[in-house]
């Protein structure tokens, strides 16, 4: 306990655990206990986890605690650096404790659901290294962006699931959200024609329904799309499913859920550390998903940091 981490506990009250007020107080109680130099905050709408991460890392804070879904884990992580790519703090900690509709992170990690179970580890200054995704793509405006990333980062037909998530109730988790909302969105999807460029290898041109830039396992609300992915490898695993209509997707769709898939035909597995995508027609939207948050359209790079973050795991 005498060896914790400063810390900044960043509280999403929206998250989809939605904490009651007895669970919430026993919580936060536990933390006080495990961690004395500690202050709390709660997020007020989007792009405020990543603006009170950053003041509180100029305010000399070592350790963030962010508490919610992978939404949340997002706009934190990207708090953790400057508008300019630096990073704010050098050596800070990221603590992820679960606690949303999609939760796929955590999954890779190996938490479970219950935060209180993970308080423990807040104690102690033991940490471990965790590669990071940035990404430069083109927003909704079209204006030029760029986003940090701590899990997947996705086009195709996943930005349109985000979308959709985004906009229906999640009363019923995250599976239920991302599995109806995956049936609704290939409904209407069309496979499109993407142009690939990962590493210095020559580019290639396919017709898919997503493709995946992979630092950690899972997405789409508990979907494993790159069983193989590990986040202290230095790269991504970078999988691409083919064109697939829903009778596809509702006789195989199971199998992205078990991490079979990769052995399906069509299915390809590559790693590399950049990957340049753009549509293959200029005028077509290929919509991104970046850790479950849909975010803009190609053509976009992405690059993976290797061991850019200390991660508290």
């Amino acid at each position: 306990m005498g060896n914790a981490f400063r810390t900044l506990v960043v509280l999403n009250p929206k998250a989809g655990w939605r904490l009651g007020e007895r669970r919430r107080s026993t919580l936060l109680a536990a933390i006080r206990r495990t961690v004395r130099d500690v202050e709390f905050v709660e997020t007020a709408g989007p792009g405020d986890a990543t603006r009170r991460v950053r003041e509180g890392l100029r305010a000399g804070a070592e350790q963030i605690v962010s508490i919610g879904g992978d939404g949340t884990h997002h706009e934190v992580l990207n708090g953790f650096f400057e508008e300019d790519g630096r990073p704010v703090r050098d050596g800070a900690v990221l603590a992820p404790l679960p606690g949303g509709t999609g939760g796929d992170f955590r999954k890779t990690l190996g938490y479970g659901r219950n935060p209180l179970e993970l308080v423990a580890l807040l104690g102690d200054r033991a940490t471990r290294p965790c590669d990071v995704g940035h990404l430069a793509y083109f927003d909704r405006d079209g204006r030029p962006a760029t986003r940090w990333f701590l899990n997947i980062a996705s086009f195709g037909l996943g930005g349109l699931v985000d979308d959709l998530v985004n906009r229906s109730s999640k009363a019923f988790g995250g599976f239920v959200s991302f599995a109806a909302a995956t049936v609704r969105a290939l409904a209407r999807f069309r496979p499109q024609v993407v142009r690939l460029q990962l590493n210095d290898r020559p580019e290639v041109i396919r017709t898919i329904s997503v493709v995946a830039c992979a630092n950690g396992r899972w997405f789409g609300g508990g979907m494993q799309i790159a069983p193989d992915a590990r986040l202290d490898d230095g790269l991504f695993d970078v999988v691409t499913l083919p064109a697939q209509s829903l009778v596809d997707y509702l006789l195989r769709g199971h199998r992205v859920y078990a991490g079979t898939h990769v052995t399906l035909p069509g299915v390809i597995v590559e790693r590399a550390r950049k990957v340049v995508a753009e549509p293959f027609d200029p005028d077509e939207a290929v919509l991104l998903d970046v850790d479950g948050e849909a975010l803009g359209r190609l053509p976009a790079t992405f690059e993976l940091r290797t061991g850019l973050l200390r991660l508290k795991a």
